[in-house]
């Protein structure tokens, strides 16, 4: 026998072991050992798991042997033995992931049951009903679990002998018709796999925990993998556990329940169950269950109990926790508990709860939050103000507002979302293999299950809206349409659902932004405690600038300038301006676009009172700004075709030619950035005296202005050097002018990877860094964004040739070396160097946290990312000192 361990009996290990036992396996141990009610069992490791895949899915040497020690210990503890024809020992057989994976991988119930064994538990339960219709359920699931059968092909049959019988709930089937059920589905199991049921107790038990170890890497568990960054290298376990049965009678029963509500984050006793029931039937969807409340009507002692459960694992957990009970003939018993999955609105509340009960302190509260899910506090809500036509009311499952053409398939769900459309899949209860549905929808509506069903868990966790539970709809999945009452609503209509108060809305409605909670404020306030790195906005505008304050930025880490260009009534001036033949010319035109430029500054620096700015200087090519060749070819030729002569063609042909002066193989490596600065000064110089001027004025009128000037696509410090001094001259004209005195630097974007490569240099010069992450990427790595996001990086993070789209997740070995490069360089020459960051990568929280790991003083990022970057950035000290 093999001298490792892989089989640990229910209390041999503890909470801490969640790699090797998985989550559910390392917290039944944990319940164990501290006294709740939890049925004996045993654990089989994820290095098994592993061995299992490495070893063309063959088990390591010993372990049979351990399983069959453990069984047979097992056996002793509860007096039975599997499949003994009198009084048999019933399993379960779940998988148990080390982070918790709802629905993704599969669970067998009732194991050990077979052809006489089920004599014996009707005897000696003396309820015939009860032990067929545990039975049935096992063929069922050892049918669909273990031998791929597919599911409805078993509810088929449960539905046609319901009709038989005249029966329309599962519980209203006698002994006999549920016999009638078992001869079907076995008939079903032979026509499916050529072979009989299995009758020998171990040998179903192999097979079960090989199709566990299977479920690893269903595609449904990749996919759930992938979305959620979990490590195929983990895999899971597998947890051997006494049957306890809920579908006794009703006096039975079974549930989930939450310590605290997973949508709000209010401490109440939530869940839900249902009686005379087994554990598929709540999660599954398959039948609506009660709330949890009313168990103290219909098993008010089992509701004490359970009352006294949510108190101990809250305390010894000190989490909110997702756990599962069944209640046998009035005794209650716990199959798992979990670190609850929760909104993130709920999040926020029970971090700051859980500080003002003394069970965490606030470094605790802020980890507790997944900064990438602090996006769901942003989610539009319903307003009310306009008329609504709301069909029905189901579940409030998910919180936020979404609107899309109504889906009734996942593959329907996944093609239109690829395709940019926006889709709510409405299905009569979803799945885990509809995953990849939910991931390409705006929001999810199912006429069945409650709070706790897959739709509900799974949207929550993505930040959807969802409506579970609601039976008014009545859907004809065959016609592709769903009806209320006299109104039919079919694939392709847009509804509106809530997912915040269960609502479903016929059409597109109108949404409003959400109002952040106080309790969010005093979280973030206890980030900005904790955090070394400060938090800018990109802010275009005065309206972004007012935004960003509300959102706790403190300052503008890249105002764009040419955004401002582009507007309406300042395009035909910027266009006259390249258009100019001469120096005057173009001069003249820019004079025109001077004062609303110094108002715009105007407007975004008043807003930003004491807080820097940082104005990026013209960036993109000057052909951005007139209309596209392929246009204007199409036009001219029209007009020639239509014999058109005279002004019109003539002005046609001239912008035509300047367009195909300015047209570049290149643009992206091409005339744009400093190089347009030192070849047409005159249109910086025009901007920088904009800067100035409406500096001067508001200081005159006592507002306190910090203009930051960057000059972007640096790459030799004699770009900077030449601008520098010549902007420079203008920015003193301007404050002699004005006779005041303001401060005002002028620093660079770093965005070329040769900048980085020659940062001291650069920085004899520039007074601060801003790296542009956008550009530097696409240097570094030689993509185009646009192609290469369109064509082939999705293909590149599937084959795991890169990790992660390096435009949404700083790339650290590349592009994260030059900039670690550039800021150590800068500052040997600068020591005092200002270094932050400008791509929207400062408002994604990996990227936050390894901008804090180099050193950088700031992050920027659009606005509604600044709460996130704020979190994260605290977050990254938290993880720093914890490595110490």
């Amino acid at each position: 026998m093999s001298e490792k361990k892989y089989v640990y009996f229910f209390g041999e290990g503890d909470a801490s072991m969640k790699v090797l036992l998985g989550g559910k396996g390392a917290n039944l141990s944990e319940m164990t050992r501290i006294g709740l009610p939890v049925p004996p069992g045993f654990t089989i490791s994820t290095e098994a798991c592993n061995h299992y895949y490495k070893n063309n899915q063959q088990w390591p040497e010993g372990l049979e042997e351990e399983i069959k020690q453990h069984l047979s210990r097992l056996e002793k503890e509860v007096g039975k033995k599997l499949g003994d024809a009198n009084d048999p020992l019933l399993v379960s057989v779940r998988s148990g992931a080390p982070v918790s994976m709802p629905g993704m991988m599969d669970t067998i119930l009732n194991l050990g049951l077979n052809d006489q064994s089920v004599e014996g538990l009707a005897k000696l339960t003396g309820d015939k009903r009860f032990a067929y219709d545990c039975y049935r359920r096992f063929i069922q699931m050892f049918g669909n679990v273990v031998m791929g059968i597919e599911h409805d092909k078993f509810e088929a049959i449960l539905d046609e002998v319901k009709e038989e019988v005249g029966a329309k709930l599962d519980t209203e089937l006698d002994a006999d018709a549920l016999k009638k059920v078992i001869n079907r589905y076995k008939e079903l199991y032979r026509k499916e796999t050529g072979e009989d049921f299995p009758q020998e107790p171990y040998q179903q038990l192999k097979r079960a925990i090989n199709a566990v170890f299977e479920s690893w890497n269903n595609k449904r568990a990749i996919t759930y993998r992938r979305i959620n960054r979990i490590p195929e290298e983990w895999g899971t376990a597998v947890n051997v556990q006494t049957m306890v049965f809920g579908n006794m009678g009703f006096d039975s029963g079974t549930g989930v329940g939450f310590t605290r509500n997973p949508s709000t984050g209010e401490k109440e006793y939530y869940g839900e169950y249902l009686l005379n029931a087994q554990g598929e039937d709540v999660v599954a969807g398959i039948r609506t269950p009660k709330p949890i409340k009313e168990m103290a009507q219909d098993l008010p002692q089992a509701f004490e109990d359970l009352k006294k459960v949510y108190q101990v694992l809250e305390e010894h957990y000190r989490d909110m926790q997702d756990f599962e009970f069944t209640i046998e003939r009035g005794k209650l018993y716990l199959l798992q508990t979990r670190t609850g999955k929760r909104t993130t609105q709920a999040a926020v509340k029970i971090a700051v709860d859980m500080v003002k009960e003394g069970l965490i302190d606030k470094k605790t509260a802020v980890t507790r939050i997944d900064a990438d899910q602090l996006n769901q506090l942003l989610h539009p809500q319903i307003d009310r103000s306009q008329p609504l036509k709301v069909l029905a009311k189901g579940l409030p499952a998910s919180p936020g507002a979404a609107y899309g053409k109504v889906v009734f398939e996942a593959d329907k769900a996944e093609e239109l979302g690829n395709n940019g459309e926006k889709v709510i899949l409405v299905r009569p209860e979803t799945t885990p293999d509809d995953i990849h549905g939910v991931v390409a929808a705006q929001g999810v509506l199912t006429s069945r299950g409650g709070m706790t069903s897959h739709a509900a868990v799974v949207a929550r966790g993505m930040g959807k809206p969802c409506v579970a539970g609601c039976e008014a709809i009545k859907i004809d999945l065959a016609k592709g349409m769903f009806s209320v009452n006299s109104t039919v609503v079919k694939e392709g209509d847009y509804i509106t659902i809530d997912g915040g108060v269960g609502e479903v809305i016929l059409g597109q409605v109108k949404t409003i932004p959400p109002q952040l909670s106080g309790d969010f404020q005093v979280l973030l306030s206890w980030a900005d405690e904790i955090r070394k790195l400060g938090v800018r906005a990109n802010a275009d505008t005065p309206a972004d600038a007012q935004k960003a304050l509300e959102f706790g930025a403190q300052g503008i880490g890249l105002c764009r300038t040419e955004h401002m260009f582009m507007a309406p009534d300042r395009l035909p001036a910027m266009q006259r301006m390249i258009m100019a033949q001469t120096v005057e010319e173009r001069k003249e035109a820019l004079a025109k676009i001077e004062p609303m430029q110094k108002e715009d500054f105007k407007g975004i620096f008043k807003v930003m009172e004491e807080k820097p700015v940082t104005i990026r200087l013209i960036d993109p090519p000057l052909h951005e700004f007139l209309p596209k060749l392929e246009d204007l070819l199409v036009e001219v030729a029209t007009l020639r075709a239509k014999g058109v002569t005279g002004k019109e063609l003539e002005e046609k042909e001239n912008l035509l030619k300047i367009v195909k002066n300015l047209n570049e193989a290149n643009p992206m490596l091409g005339l744009r950035g400093c190089r347009l600065g030192i070849l047409y000064p005159e249109i910086v110089e025009m901007q920088v005296r904009a800067i100035m001027e409406a500096a001067c004025e508001l200081t005159k009128e006592g507002v306190k202005v910090i203009p930051e000037i960057m000059i972007p696509l640096v790459g030799h410090r004699n770009e900077i050097k030449v601008l520098k001094e010549q902007l420079d001259q203008v920015a003193q004209e301007v404050i002699d002018q004005y006779g005041v005195t303001i401060s005002y630097s002028f620093g660079t974007m770093i965005e070329v990877p040769r900048a980085a490569l020659v940062a001291d240099q650069i920085a004899e010069d520039a007074e601060f860094f801003s790296f542009g992450t956008n550009d530097l990427t696409q240097m570094t790595f030689g993509y185009s964004r646009d192609d290469a996001e369109g064509k082939f990086l999705f293909v590149y993070e599937e084959k795991k040739i890169l990790e992660d789209d390096p435009f949404q997740v700083i790339d650290q070995e590349g592009v994260g070396q030059l900039m670690r490069m550039g800021v150590e360089k800068g500052r040997k020459t600068r020591p005092n160097l200002k270094c932050g960051i400008c791509g929207e990568h400062g408002g994604e929280p990996r990227s936050v946290k390894f901008c804090h790991s180099i050193g950088l003083n700031y992050v920027s990022c659009s606005p509604f990312r600044v709460p996130l970057a704020r979190l994260a950035a605290a977050q990254a000290v938290i993880e720093e000192e914890k490595k110490k």
